[in-house]
Parts: structure tokens; C-alpha cells; sequence
């Protein structure tokens, strides 16, 4: 290999890397927004922390669907799965979570990413949180099959598969499985379960996935909240 080659490369990796950064940066000023109204209001400790792209911003009934949980929505629509990690310090480590629930993934199969690189976005989101809250449960809710995004559907069950496999291998980390009860006999998505955009969903598609969260919360959001409470006790 010459030198020239070499340098080429340098400058290919070097230059995606700075693409990147730049295309992170551009949710800054969401992420601006989230601090400004953390600071005029507090956000509850020990929340149950809801983050990822349009489908939990708009999931604006998750107060009243999980009632007993104090909850913090963190979503920024449009995001990819790696745009959550490079902001992980900024919006999740401050709020201290008692679980964490994840969705992202459909935009990054739209701008191209394979099933494989989804996979390990949200392994190295997995492993950044850790670094802070080495136990925090966390639980990934399928990537969702839209009508919107049906030519998606292949990519979408692919990277759904490697994400619980990789999930099975895990600590305290679970796949919330929605795209069944989100697919008609036919296997395509339920109209019904979205606006008009055929995207983002009605509260028909949110209870679909409440019903798989609910569960989950049960099990893990309390019971890390019952361990901090005692850790909290003991001298």
C-alpha cells in the first residue's frame, strides 16, 4: 500500500467522522431544550426515561398509561439510534433512571443503514448508559412496521431479529416484540394503527405497545426502585 493510498484513507475515515459529529450537531438545539426545561422544572428522580426518535416524542399519553411511574420523555423526532448515544451525558446520565425504554431504528434503515449496523448502535448505546448506571435496566421496543415505510419491512424484521438476539445475550436488557400485534393476517401493517402520514401512530398503535411495556415496567422499574430505596436505608 502507498502512501498516498494510505493518506487517502486517513482522509476518507477522518472525513465521515467529522460528517458525523456534524449531523449530531444538528439536534443541539433539541437537546438545548430539554436542559432549559429541566432547569425551569425539575425532572422527578428515579423516572422511568422514555428516549429515541418521533415515535416517543409524539407518545404523549405516557403519564396517564403508566400511571404509578413518575416518567421523562426524552424522544427528538427524526433521530437515529447513534444521535441518543452521542447525547447520553446530556440526556440520560443527569436524570439517574430507575429503566430506560428505547425506539429508534426505522430512520436509520430509511437513511440506509443496514439491520447489522442498527444492531450495534444500539449495543454501543447499551454500553455508553452502562458506563454511568452499570444495572440499569433497559428494554428496546421493536422497530415498528409503518405503511408509510413498507418497502422498510424486510430490513426492519432483519434488524429487529439481530437486536433480540443480541438482547438475549444481555444483562437485565429486553426486546419488547410490537411488530405481531402491528401486522394483519397478510403480514403488512394495520392503516389503522397511524395517521395520515401512515408514520407515526394513533393511541390505537401506542396501547398496542403499553401492553408490552406495562409488563416489563412491572418487573424491572420497580423492582431497581425497591434496591435504591434500600441502598438508600442501609448504613
Amino acid at each position: 500500500m502507498t502512501r498516498l493510498t494510505i493518506l487517502l484513507i486517513l482522509f476518507v475515515f477522518s472525513f465521515g467522522a467529522l460528517a458525523k459529529e456534524a449531523d449530531h450537531d444538528r439536534w443541539n438545539a433539541d437537546i438545548q431544550a430539554f436542559e432549559a426545561s429541566d432547569k425551569a422544572n425539575p425532572p422527578p428522580a428515579n423516572a422511568v426515561l422514555f428516549i429515541g426518535s418521533s415515535s416517543i416524542r409524539f407518545w404523549k399519553t405516557l403519564p396517564t398509561d403508566f400511571p404509578g411511574y413518575r416518567v421523562i420523555n426524552r424522544g427528538f423526532g427524526g433521530s437515529d439510534l447513534d444521535d441518543s448515544t452521542a447525547f447520553a451525558e446530556r440526556i440520560v446520565e443527569p436524570y439517574h433512571p430507575a429503566a430506560l425504554v428505547m425506539y429508534a431504528g426505522d430512520n436509520d434503515l430509511q437513511g440506509g443503514d443496514s439491520p447489522e449496523q442498527v444492531r450495534d448502535d444500539f449495543a454501543a448505546f447499551v454500553g455508553k448508559v452502562r458506563q454511568a448506571q452499570p444495572h440499569l435496566p433497559i428494554a428496546f421496543i421493536a422497530i415498528k412496521p409503518s405503511v408509510a415505510r413498507i418497502a422498510l419491512l424486510p430490513q426492519i424484521l432483519q434488524a429487529d431479529k439481530l437486536i433480540r438476539d443480541w438482547a438475549m445475550t444481555q444483562s437485565n436488557v429486553a426486546f419488547l416484540d410490537v411488530v405481531p400485534a402491528m401486522l394483519d393476517a397478510q403480514g403488512q401493517p394495520k392503516p389503522d394503527l397511524f395517521i395520515d402520514d401512515g408514520l407515526h401512530m394513533t393511541a390505537k398503535g401506542y396501547a398496542l405497545w403499553v401492553a408490552q411495556v406495562k409488563p416489563w415496567l412491572a418487573e424491572h422499574a420497580m423492582a431497581a426502585e425497591d434496591k435504591r430505596k434500600q441502598n438508600a436505608t442501609t448504613p
